[in-house]
Protein backbone atom coordinates (compact mmCIF):
# COMPACT_ATOMS: atom_id res chain seq x y z
CA UNK A 1 0.00 0.00 0.00
CA UNK A 2 1.44 3.12 -1.25
CA UNK A 3 0.99 6.78 -0.64
CA UNK A 4 -0.28 6.93 -4.40
CA UNK A 5 -3.00 4.51 -4.04
CA UNK A 6 -6.38 6.25 -4.17
CA UNK A 7 -7.71 7.77 -1.09
CA UNK A 8 -10.29 9.65 -2.96
CA UNK A 9 -13.21 9.27 -5.68
CA UNK A 10 -15.48 10.60 -7.55
CA UNK A 11 -18.77 8.35 -8.57
CA UNK A 12 -22.37 9.37 -10.14
CA UNK A 13 -25.30 7.43 -9.86
CA UNK A 14 -29.00 7.54 -10.15
CA UNK A 15 -29.04 8.10 -6.16
CA UNK A 16 -26.52 9.63 -3.72
CA UNK A 17 -26.82 6.11 -1.85
CA UNK A 18 -26.02 4.27 -4.86
CA UNK A 19 -23.40 6.81 -5.99
CA UNK A 20 -21.61 6.48 -1.97
CA UNK A 21 -22.09 2.90 -2.04
CA UNK A 22 -19.87 2.80 -5.47
CA UNK A 23 -17.41 4.87 -3.91
CA UNK A 24 -17.05 2.89 -1.07
CA UNK A 25 -16.41 -0.31 -2.94
CA UNK A 26 -14.05 1.34 -5.16
CA UNK A 27 -11.88 2.23 -1.80
CA UNK A 28 -12.59 -0.64 0.38
CA UNK A 29 -13.78 1.70 3.04
CA UNK A 30 -16.83 1.58 5.39
CA UNK A 31 -18.74 4.73 6.05
CA UNK A 32 -17.33 5.63 9.08
CA UNK A 33 -13.80 5.72 7.37
CA UNK A 34 -14.61 8.69 4.56
CA UNK A 35 -16.30 11.43 4.18
CA UNK A 36 -19.22 12.18 2.01
CA UNK A 37 -19.28 15.18 0.03
CA UNK A 38 -22.41 15.80 -2.52
CA UNK A 39 -21.42 17.39 -5.41
CA UNK A 40 -24.72 17.20 -6.83
CA UNK A 41 -28.24 14.99 -6.07
CA UNK A 42 -29.56 14.71 -9.15
CA UNK A 43 -32.75 14.52 -10.78
CA UNK A 44 -34.85 12.17 -11.82
CA UNK A 45 -36.62 14.24 -14.70
CA UNK A 46 -39.95 13.79 -16.25
CA UNK A 47 -40.76 10.47 -18.44
CA UNK A 48 -37.04 10.23 -19.09
CA UNK A 49 -36.49 13.96 -19.91
CA UNK A 50 -34.25 16.08 -17.73
CA UNK A 51 -33.02 13.10 -15.87
CA UNK A 52 -29.47 13.70 -14.10
CA UNK A 53 -27.25 11.38 -12.12
CA UNK A 54 -26.19 12.18 -8.70
CA UNK A 55 -22.35 13.14 -8.03
CA UNK A 56 -20.92 12.38 -4.96
CA UNK A 57 -16.79 12.75 -3.16
CA UNK A 58 -15.92 10.37 -1.17
CA UNK A 59 -12.63 10.56 0.66
CA UNK A 60 -10.70 8.43 3.11
CA UNK A 61 -10.86 10.70 7.04
CA UNK A 62 -7.69 9.42 8.18
CA UNK A 63 -5.14 7.76 5.51
CA UNK A 64 -2.53 6.61 7.61
CA UNK A 65 -5.50 4.61 10.00
CA UNK A 66 -7.27 3.39 6.91
CA UNK A 67 -4.12 1.99 6.04
CA UNK A 68 -3.27 0.11 8.89
CA UNK A 69 -7.20 -1.54 9.88
CA UNK A 70 -6.94 -2.19 6.17
CA UNK A 71 -3.53 -4.52 6.57
CA UNK A 72 -4.07 -5.91 9.33
CA UNK A 73 -8.07 -7.07 8.12
CA UNK A 74 -6.83 -9.24 5.27
CA UNK A 75 -3.87 -10.07 7.31
CA UNK A 76 -5.82 -11.42 9.86
CA UNK A 77 -7.99 -12.95 7.63
CA UNK A 78 -5.45 -15.22 5.98
CA UNK A 79 -4.91 -16.50 9.76
CA UNK A 80 -8.45 -17.67 9.79
CA UNK A 81 -9.09 -15.09 12.68
CA UNK A 82 -11.96 -13.38 13.17
CA UNK A 83 -10.53 -9.83 15.17
CA UNK A 84 -12.38 -6.70 16.39
CA UNK A 85 -9.70 -3.85 15.40
CA UNK A 86 -9.79 -0.49 17.46
CA UNK A 87 -7.49 2.43 16.19
CA UNK A 88 -6.71 5.48 18.92
CA UNK A 89 -4.81 8.33 16.89
CA UNK A 90 -3.13 11.15 19.28
CA UNK A 91 -0.41 13.39 18.07
CA UNK A 92 1.93 11.24 15.94
CA UNK A 93 1.21 8.26 18.06
CA UNK A 94 -1.17 5.30 17.02
CA UNK A 95 -2.55 3.15 19.56
CA UNK A 96 -4.20 -0.51 18.12
CA UNK A 97 -5.86 -2.94 19.90
CA UNK A 98 -7.12 -6.28 18.63
CA UNK A 99 -9.74 -8.19 20.24
CA UNK A 100 -11.65 -11.63 19.69
CA UNK A 101 -10.70 -15.41 20.20
CA UNK A 102 -7.45 -17.60 19.47
CA UNK A 103 -5.47 -14.01 20.68
CA UNK A 104 -2.70 -16.16 21.33
CA UNK A 105 -2.00 -17.18 18.02
CA UNK A 106 -1.50 -13.55 17.66
CA UNK A 107 0.55 -12.78 20.44
CA UNK A 108 2.83 -15.68 19.34
CA UNK A 109 5.88 -17.09 21.18
CA UNK A 110 7.37 -14.28 23.82
CA UNK A 111 5.08 -11.53 22.26
CA UNK A 112 7.09 -12.30 18.66
CA UNK A 113 3.91 -12.65 16.28
CA UNK A 114 2.51 -9.31 17.73
CA UNK A 115 6.16 -7.58 17.42
CA UNK A 116 5.85 -8.81 13.35
CA UNK A 117 2.40 -7.34 13.11
CA UNK A 118 3.48 -4.45 14.74
CA UNK A 119 6.90 -3.88 12.75
CA UNK A 120 4.68 -4.27 9.26
CA UNK A 121 1.97 -2.14 10.39
CA UNK A 122 4.13 0.39 10.60
CA UNK A 123 5.98 -0.02 7.47
CA UNK A 124 2.57 0.58 6.05
CA UNK A 125 1.39 3.08 8.36
CA UNK A 126 4.51 5.70 7.57
CA UNK A 127 3.99 5.25 4.19
CA UNK A 128 0.89 7.31 4.02
CA UNK A 129 2.94 10.44 5.95
CA UNK A 130 5.57 12.64 5.85
CA UNK A 131 5.96 13.04 9.36
CA UNK A 132 7.12 9.66 11.40
CA UNK A 133 3.96 7.93 13.46
CA UNK A 134 4.73 5.20 16.27
CA UNK A 135 2.43 2.57 15.85
CA UNK A 136 1.70 0.17 19.34
CA UNK A 137 -0.38 -2.98 18.76
CA UNK A 138 -1.56 -4.33 21.43
CA UNK A 139 -3.96 -7.20 22.80
CA UNK A 140 -5.54 -8.80 25.87
CA UNK A 141 -3.37 -5.49 27.95
CA UNK A 142 -0.11 -8.28 26.64
CA UNK A 143 2.50 -4.99 26.37
CA UNK A 144 1.89 -4.49 30.35
CA UNK A 145 2.01 -7.97 31.73
CA UNK A 146 5.00 -8.48 29.75
CA UNK A 147 6.23 -5.11 31.00
CA UNK A 148 5.63 -6.26 34.57
CA UNK A 149 6.88 -9.32 34.18
CA UNK A 150 10.48 -8.27 32.96
CA UNK A 151 10.51 -5.27 35.58
CA UNK A 152 10.19 -8.05 38.26
CA UNK A 153 12.73 -10.30 36.59
CA UNK A 154 15.52 -7.68 35.81
CA UNK A 155 15.25 -6.90 39.46
CA UNK A 156 15.91 -10.46 40.70
CA UNK A 157 18.75 -11.22 38.62
CA UNK A 158 20.27 -7.90 39.59
CA UNK A 159 20.18 -9.34 43.14
CA UNK A 160 21.80 -12.40 42.21
CA UNK A 161 24.57 -10.63 39.89
CA UNK A 162 25.36 -8.40 42.86
CA UNK A 163 25.37 -11.48 45.29
CA UNK A 164 27.23 -13.51 43.48
CA UNK A 165 29.68 -11.23 41.56
CA UNK A 166 29.20 -13.11 38.13
CA UNK A 167 26.96 -11.42 35.27
CA UNK A 168 24.45 -12.40 33.53
CA UNK A 169 23.03 -12.70 29.89
CA UNK A 170 19.40 -12.69 29.11
CA UNK A 171 17.36 -13.95 26.06
CA UNK A 172 17.54 -11.75 22.85
CA UNK A 173 14.39 -9.28 23.30
CA UNK A 174 13.44 -6.36 20.84
CA UNK A 175 14.54 -2.91 21.29
CA UNK A 176 11.18 -1.90 23.88
CA UNK A 177 11.96 -4.87 26.41
CA UNK A 178 15.52 -4.23 26.15
CA UNK A 179 14.80 -0.58 27.23
CA UNK A 180 12.80 -1.86 30.46
CA UNK A 181 15.90 -3.74 31.69
CA UNK A 182 17.71 -0.93 31.35
CA UNK A 183 15.34 1.64 32.83
CA UNK A 184 14.61 -0.45 35.89
CA UNK A 185 18.48 -0.86 36.27
CA UNK A 186 19.76 2.24 35.65
CA UNK A 187 19.65 3.65 39.38
CA UNK A 188 20.38 0.32 40.84
CA UNK A 189 24.13 1.01 42.47
CA UNK A 190 25.56 -2.59 42.51
CA UNK A 191 24.83 -3.50 39.23
CA UNK A 192 24.67 -2.04 35.45
CA UNK A 193 23.68 -3.01 32.01
CA UNK A 194 24.17 -3.00 28.30
CA UNK A 195 23.06 -5.06 25.54
CA UNK A 196 25.77 -7.03 22.95
CA UNK A 197 25.10 -8.77 19.74
CA UNK A 198 22.79 -7.20 16.68
CA UNK A 199 19.15 -7.58 16.39
CA UNK A 200 16.82 -9.46 16.54
CA UNK A 201 19.24 -11.29 18.18
CA UNK A 202 20.62 -8.73 20.66
CA UNK A 203 20.66 -9.50 24.22
CA UNK A 204 20.81 -7.65 27.69
CA UNK A 205 23.74 -7.89 29.77
CA UNK A 206 23.56 -7.65 33.68
CA UNK A 207 27.01 -6.98 35.31
CA UNK A 208 28.29 -6.14 39.08
CA UNK A 209 29.89 -2.96 38.96
CA UNK A 210 31.97 -3.77 41.77
CA UNK A 211 33.29 -7.23 41.43
CA UNK A 212 33.42 -8.79 45.27
CA UNK A 213 37.41 -10.03 45.93
CA UNK A 214 36.97 -13.41 45.52
CA UNK A 215 39.03 -15.76 48.05
CA UNK A 216 41.69 -17.83 47.23
CA UNK A 217 40.73 -21.21 47.48
CA UNK A 218 43.27 -23.05 49.47
CA UNK A 219 44.60 -27.05 47.91
CA UNK A 220 46.50 -29.31 50.16
CA UNK A 221 49.46 -30.34 47.71
CA UNK A 222 50.83 -33.55 47.29
CA UNK A 223 53.67 -34.12 49.70
CA UNK A 224 56.74 -34.81 46.83
CA UNK A 225 54.99 -30.48 46.29
CA UNK A 226 55.16 -29.49 49.56
CA UNK A 227 58.51 -27.13 49.81
CA UNK A 228 60.03 -29.89 52.60
CA UNK A 229 61.08 -27.88 55.29
CA UNK A 230 64.56 -28.71 57.12
CA UNK A 231 64.12 -31.00 60.12
CA UNK A 232 65.57 -28.97 63.31
CA UNK A 233 68.39 -30.92 64.01
CA UNK A 234 68.28 -31.37 67.95
CA UNK A 235 71.51 -30.94 70.14
CA UNK A 236 72.94 -33.90 71.56
CA UNK A 237 73.57 -33.24 75.09
CA UNK A 238 77.08 -34.60 76.14
CA UNK A 239 77.44 -37.71 77.73
CA UNK A 240 77.78 -38.32 81.38
CA UNK A 241 81.00 -39.36 82.69
CA UNK A 242 79.47 -41.63 85.31
CA UNK A 243 77.23 -43.82 83.12
CA UNK A 244 79.11 -46.10 81.46
CA UNK A 245 79.35 -46.45 77.58
CA UNK A 246 78.19 -49.34 75.65
CA UNK A 247 78.63 -49.64 72.07
CA UNK A 248 75.67 -51.44 69.71
CA UNK A 249 76.04 -51.86 65.98
CA UNK A 250 77.81 -48.74 65.63
CA UNK A 251 75.43 -46.58 68.03
CA UNK A 252 76.50 -45.12 71.03
CA UNK A 253 74.06 -45.15 73.60
CA UNK A 254 73.22 -45.18 76.97
CA UNK A 255 73.31 -48.26 79.08
CA UNK A 256 70.12 -50.18 79.02
CA UNK A 257 69.30 -53.09 81.11
CA UNK A 258 67.82 -55.64 78.04
CA UNK A 259 71.73 -54.72 76.05
CA UNK A 260 74.51 -57.00 76.54
CA UNK A 261 77.20 -54.77 78.37
CA UNK A 262 80.98 -54.37 76.75
CA UNK A 263 83.13 -53.38 78.54
CA UNK A 264 85.77 -51.45 75.54
CA UNK A 265 84.65 -51.28 71.61
CA UNK A 266 87.75 -54.24 71.20
CA UNK A 267 85.37 -56.59 73.60
CA UNK A 268 82.58 -55.44 71.78
CA UNK A 269 84.21 -56.74 68.08
CA UNK A 270 85.29 -59.95 69.80
CA UNK A 271 81.73 -61.16 70.71
CA UNK A 272 80.84 -59.91 67.36
CA UNK A 273 83.76 -61.18 65.27
CA UNK A 274 81.77 -64.20 64.06
CA UNK A 275 78.62 -62.10 62.46
CA UNK A 276 81.77 -59.75 60.17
Amino acid sequence: MSRSQKRKTRTSAKSVDEAVSLALAELGAENDDVNIEIVDEGAKGFLGLGAKDAVVDVSIKDAPAFAAKQFLSRLLAAMDLTVDINIKCEDNLMTIDLSGDNMGIVIGKRGDTLDSLQYLASLIVNQETDEYIKVTIDTENYRAKRAEALTSLSQRLADKVARTGKKFTLEPMNPYERRIIHANLQDNEQVTTFSIGEDPYRRVVIAPKNRPQQRRRSFNRRPSQQAQKPKKQQSQKPLDPSIPTTYKAGYTINKRPETKDFKSFDEYLEAHKNDI
